[in-house]
């Protein structure tokens, strides 16, 4: 009998929580979510773009051709993907 009473008192826990999930998703504003999704566009971007000036300089640096460029650029691609999941994951 103790362990339907604690079975009890888990499923009326876990459905208070989901209950609480979905009011707090409903109080999101559309333009939070917005802003949300152009933040994270920023975070992919902005990695990148430093990869690409620092190859493109590098490059004329060292007259290279396009040697650091594409490294550099995927690296920054990799970076902001990466920094994207963790953002994504702390909230």
């Amino acid at each position: 009998m103790a362990r339907r009473d604690e079975e009890d008192k888990l499923v009326k826990q876990i459905r208070l929580r989901q209950e609480r999930q979905r009011r707090e998703d409903a109080d999101v504003p559309i333009s939070r979510r917005l802003a949300q999704i152009g933040v994270l566009g920023w975070i992919v971007v902005t990695p990148m773009l430093v990869g690409i000036f620092a190859g493109r300089w590098l490059d004329r640096t060292l007259e290279t051709g396009l040697f650091w460029t594409a490294p550099l650029l995927m690296i920054g691609l990799a970076l902001g993907c990466w920094f994207a999941w963790k953002w994504m994951n702390s909230a």
